[in-house]
């Protein structure tokens, strides 16, 4: 059968999917995706998963994606971090058998991603992307799609975007933010350039971006013509959200957490992680519960922090608070499932300088490295914590030791590895020559001496035994043959 391609993969293959939970690394997960497709969701993709430990790494293809097929969790898309070709085809082969697309992370603001140079921060290497693409649409089973944020510009990101059908990119999911625009600078995304790409390209769109209510998704669907409307962080905060419901915090918290009974293994900081964002607004004044809930080491503890979060709340709401003035201005009271608004970025003045940009840098300046000389009024938390544990332990960046790099890989080098790697390089030149690196552990070269020595060993060890029985061994009989041809030899018998 011939592999579908733009509106009839997203027709037939994803019944022309309207409501899309994002891909979000470590939230979602098998049971955070049956949960979202419960109340609405009609498309999931899975966290992005690192192409090359995919492909390296047994046990990460098994936790992560082949232990999760379920026959309701579908239509699905496989999200990939990639930045060589064969590589990420690599790992889409290992992974299209469960999945119905393969997905390419061009999104990824992160700084993690800068260093690991993946994700947005691809997005002006075009001629890397086109043959990553390419390949992997000639060479896979099923459509590969990408997920892109935009520039600055509505013409380059128009050019962006097709460059990337024409590569063969068969869907197109457009964060209508900057790869920039993240953390306190997150602001609003733009929709304008999410519309301009969904005119000029001839495959399906879906937006990202703004989507905190039913509402939004349906606005978004009439102002940008796009296909589907992708959500993130309204989904995490209100996994109802398609649905256009604002139920109970408990109520969404228990089926999550009976899901992830049923569909196990879950590892515990996602379960954590989910019930921390929806409990977000109430945990904002129930500190104690905030404090333990970070605290509890099984899956049975963190659903007993979640049952006394809910008892509390229904103490207010039979005490009648659901009727008072909502805390801090929210649309609901506390305990009900609703967005979380990040601050808005002051708009700029005249003057060129952000309103309140002087009480801003008074009160949010960061320390500069420069004077961190390590006394503890310059350091962070974190660091404070550090130090309690160990009252010696130096914070100052000017006297920390260099590092020098591997080699082959980046990563710091043994300081006394024969080969100047790291480990796992040094691991694998010292296999294929068959060498040993004392600074590292390995000993390939004093196995197989070892070894040689035994299997001799057991060789004479059975000529010795062949002997005493009264049978001649094949060496002796070797050694009279060889004396034979020598004048005047006397043959030992």
């Amino acid at each position: 059968m011939a592999k579908l391609q733009g509106f009839d993969f997203w027709s037939k293959t994803l019944k022309k999917a309207r409501f899309v939970v994002a891909p979000m690394v470590d939230q979602s997960e098998l049971a955070w995706r049956l949960l979202s497709r419960r109340h609405g969701a009609q498309l999931c993709y899975t966290p992005m998963f690192h192409a090359q430990v995919f492909v390296r790494d047994a046990n990460y293809r098994r936790e992560n994606l082949y232990n999760e097929v379920c026959e309701e969790d579908r239509p699905l898309i496989t999200q990939f971090c990639a930045n060589d070709p064969e590589v990420f085809l690599e790992a889409a082969l290992l992974a299209q058998d469960y999945c119905d697309a393969i997905d390419l992370n061009l999104g990824c603001p992160q700084m993690i991603a800068k260093r690991g140079h993946y994700g947005a921060f691809l997005q002006d290497e075009w001629e890397l992307l086109e043959k990553m693409i390419r390949l992997a649409n000639e060479k896979l089973s099923v459509p590969i799609t990408c997920k892109i944020r935009v520039f600055n510009e509505i013409e380059k990101t128009v050019s962006y975007a097709q460059m990337l059908e024409k590569a063969g990119c068969q869907l197109l999911t457009v964060h209508g933010r900057t790869k920039d625009q993240k953390g306190a600078m997150t602001g609003i995304a733009s929709w304008e350039h999410i519309k301009a790409v969904r005119k000029a390209i001839n495959i399906p769109v879906f937006a990202n971006g703004n989507i905190q209510q039913l509402n939004d998704v349906e606005r978004c669907i009439q102002e940008t013509g796009v296909q589907g409307v992708m959500s993130a962080e309204g989904n995490l905060h209100n996994p109802a959200l398609f649905e256009g419901n604002s139920p109970p915090v408990w109520e969404m918290a228990e089926e999550y957490l009976e899901l992830v009974k049923r569909y196990p293994p879950c590892t515990l900081s996602y379960v954590r992680a989910h019930l921390f964002k929806l409990w977000h607004h109430t945990l904002q004044l129930h500190h104690d519960l905030r404090e333990e809930l970070a605290k509890v080491k099984n899956l049975e503890s963190l659903a007993d922090v979640s049952k006394k979060l809910r008892l509390r709340c229904q103490e207010e709401i039979a005490k009648g608070k659901d009727v008072e003035e909502k805390e801090g201005g929210l649309p609901f009271p506390h305990w009900i499932c609703q967005p979380y608004v990040r601050p808005v970025p002051k708009e700029p003045v005249a003057n060129g300088k952000s309103q309140g940009s002087e009480v801003k840098k008074a009160v949010c300046q960061k320390r500069a490295l420069e004077d961190s000389d390590g006394s503890a009024d310059t350091l962070s938390k974190n660091k404070l914590k550090k130090r309690s544990r160990n009252p010696h332990k130096n914070f100052c960046s000017e006297q920390k030791p260099k590092y020098i790099k591997c080699e082959q890989c980046g990563n710091p080098k043994g300081n006394k590895c024969v080969f100047n790697l790291c480990r796992g390089c040094c691991k694998k030149k010292a296999f294929k020559e068959v060498a040993d690196c004392p600074s590292h552990g390995l000993r390939f070269k004093t196995k197989a001496e070892k070894l040689k020595a035994d299997e001799d060993n057991g060789k004479e060890a059975s000529a010795t035994a062949t002997e005493r029985d009264g049978s001649p061994p094949q060496p002796v009989l070797r050694q009279a043959t060889e004396l034979q041809l020598q004048p005047h030899a006397h043959v030992p018998l």
